[in-house]
């Protein structure tokens, strides 16, 4: 399993999905009930901005508040672009060297931090495909990825806030148990 590449293709997903947002669909509610789908993708965008620092061994604290507020501003379609050419870049650059990471509970080593933002990407992929009307179907091979990283750390995820309850699915769809883990129900309908 290459991660670099992998990482790299569920950031381009999202920010494909993204670029389809309507301009009508931007205060359209999502699965992420404390998100609209403007809050949603501004909420991976700011992810992707730390990526960079994080990757160059920056600290949360060196890197502050810059990625704090509104980043779409009027044009979103640039901003998501920008933003995820850059994270996918980043951690392209930076993978190579095994670095750790410093994030907020503790020093990481940079391959679970960009599996952390994988399954990040390819699950409000799925949110935002949700919540504007688009094919909902994710990526098979990245689903079965997420699984089995995301399976051991579950609990503790849950337990940290992270995630949401568990949701009951039927039948035994990988895609459908994966968002039923992350708190989603697959058939959610805004």
């Amino acid at each position: 399993m290459n991660v670099m590449e992998l990482h790299r293709r569920a950031v381009e997903n999202f920010a494909q999905k993204a670029q389809q947002v309507a301009d009508d669909q931007w205060n359209q509610p999502t699965p992420c009930t404390e998100w609209d789908v403007r809050a949603l993708v501004n909420h991976v965008v700011g992810e992707e901005w730390w990526v960079r620092p994080l990757a160059e061994g920056k600290t949360i604290e060196e890197v502050g508040s810059s990625f704090d507020g509104d980043l779409l501003g009027d044009d979103p379609s640039s901003a998501v672009a920008a933003a995820s050419a850059e994270a996918a870049d980043a951690m392209d650059a930076h993978m190579p060297e095994h670095p750790m990471v410093h994030l907020s509970f503790g020093d990481t080593p940079i391959e679970e931090y960009a599996m952390q933002m994988l399954a990040d990407h390819l699950v409000h992929g799925w949110d935002l495909a949700a919540a504007a009307g688009m094919d909902r179907t994710m990526d098979p091979e990245l689903v079965s990825v997420v699984q089995a990283w995301f399976a051991p750390q579950e609990e503790a995820w849950r337990a940290a806030g992270a995630i949401g309850p568990r949701v009951d699915v039927d039948g035994d769809d990988p895609q459908s148990e994966l968002l039923s883990v992350y708190g989603r129900n697959p058939d959610w309908q805004a």
